[in-house]
């Protein structure tokens, strides 16, 4: 959902990740998460991201979800009347803090989808045994994108077994991290293609 702080719904920019859970975030996102968090919680959801893109009247796009229970295998997904709901929490709070300093911005309130990031050290355990892709800053062994099975976290780090074997990476270092399930659902459709075309 994507609404223009002027009013009125409006179209969607490309996706891109960015603003990993790290010590690097910057210090306007720190301020919005600051800001956002308490009401974000108070609806009994939890902060998974926030990421600002675009120049001269960029997008503020706030990611939540509900806190995942590990017993019961419950959370996760908001819906739309949820996020419509939020949205208006969140709008509010950054209006009366003035966090963004009466710039104008489009704000965009979702929920993670099936190929969703990973930003926090967290979810590398909640997703252990899925797929996904890593990138990382600076470079391990002249290495910095990855591709395989999380494997959950050890200490302060992300263990990820790769085709060429297992790695342990730096929660720090991490740049950008998401699930590859929508890489896997994809692949027959694009053999199906390529099929049709020979």
């Amino acid at each position: 959902m994507s609404v223009n702080k002027k009013g009125g719904l409006q179209k969607s920019p490309p996706f891109c990740l960015g603003n990993f859970d790290t010590v690097n975030k910057p210090p306007l996102i720190r301020k919005i998460e600051d800001a956002i968090t308490p009401a974000v919680e108070s609806m009994g959801f939890e902060l998974v991201r926030v990421l600002m893109t675009g120049a001269g009247k960029p997008t503020l796009q706030i990611m939540a979800e509900r806190p995942w229970n590990a017993e019961t295998k419950k959370g996760g997904t908001i819906t739309i009347d949820e996020c419509g709901k939020l949205s208006q929490a969140i709008s509010a709070v950054l209006d009366v803090e003035n966090v963004m300093e009466d710039k104008p911005y489009f704000l965009e309130v979702g929920s993670p989808g099936i190929d969703r990031p990973l930003t926090r050290l967290k979810d590398f355990d909640r997703f252990a045994g899925q797929d996904a892709k890593l990138e990382i800053e600076p470079a391990i062994g002249g290495r910095k994108r990855f591709r395989g099975t999380l494997k959950g976290t050890k200490g302060k780090s992300v263990i990820i077994a790769a085709e060429d074997g297992e790695a342990e990476i730096p929660f720090a270092a991490i740049e950008k991290a998401k699930l590859t399930v929508m890489d896997e659902l994809l692949k027959p459709k694009q053999r199906s293609k390529q099929i049709k075309a020979n």
